[in-house]
């Protein structure tokens, strides 16, 4: 039963089994705030109660042990190539500095190529630490997990946070959101969650996990990430 409904036939009952003539203002007065507030109650409980949610690993996650395999081929393949060159090099004196000249461009090509897929090989963690003021708290983990398709996913892990309402996951420059990227509503205020990264992130840049209230501006928690 909806909870103005149930409010009004309480009232019609009360007054029905009492004389009408007996009850004075404030008696009225008691009944419509006791009404109200039973109301109130019932609209704000949904933000006061847990919700929870365990997500796996995304698809497609590249472990710890995959980027290292991958780490170590392309710099015993780029060593090769290098040895190859400087033997070809040895080889042809007459163009060896044509030669030189073309092999440091292509090496330097090459580090370049392989410290930009590091770069999108490389994760970033941190702990998430409340605001303190006995109300808004948000505690657990955070973490960047990179996909095989080139794409990041940011996970919470063993999180718990405070409840309220337009709760919003951001990775932020800051912990006043000045500037943020926002990856959507807060799934639950407990347990494992996966939110996409927008691919071209800059995670150096964007290095703060908020757990932000949309509606009023209030930061709930947030997490440093770091290498």
């Amino acid at each position: 039963m909806d909870t103005k409904d149930w409010g009004v036939k309480w009232i019609i009952y009360f007054i029905a089994k009492n004389n009408s003539s007996y009850m004075n203002k404030s008696l009225l007065v008691l009944i419509v705030v006791a009404v109200v507030g039973i109301g109130s109650a019932f609209a704000v409980t949904p933000y006061f109660m847990d919700s929870t949610v365990d997500e796996a690993l995304p698809i497609g996650a590249v472990s710890q042990s995959k980027m290292e395999d991958k780490t170590g081929m392309e710099e015993k393949t780029m060593m090769e190539e290098k040895t190859m060159m400087e033997e070809k090099t040895m080889m042809e004196e007459k163009t060896m500095m044509e030669e030189k000249t073309m092999m440091e461009e292509k090496t330097m090509m090459e580090e370049k190529t392989m410290m930009e897929k590091q770069m999108a090989l490389m994760t970033y963690s941190g702990t998430f630490v409340g605001v303190g003021d006995g109300i808004h708290d948000a505690q657990g983990t955070a973490k960047t997990i990179p996909l095989e398709n080139g794409n990041n996913v940011l996970r919470l892990e063993d999180f718990k946070s405070t409840n309220g309402p337009d709760l919003y996951v951001y990775l932020a420059t800051d912990d006043r959101a000045s500037e943020f990227v926002n990856l959507g509503s807060l799934k639950a205020n407990n347990g494992n969650q996966n939110y996409d990264i927008p691919a071209d992130t800059d995670l150096t840049k964007y290095d703060n996990v908020l757990i932000w209230c949309q509606a009023f501006g209030v930061l709930f928690g947030s997490a440093d990430l770091s290498s």
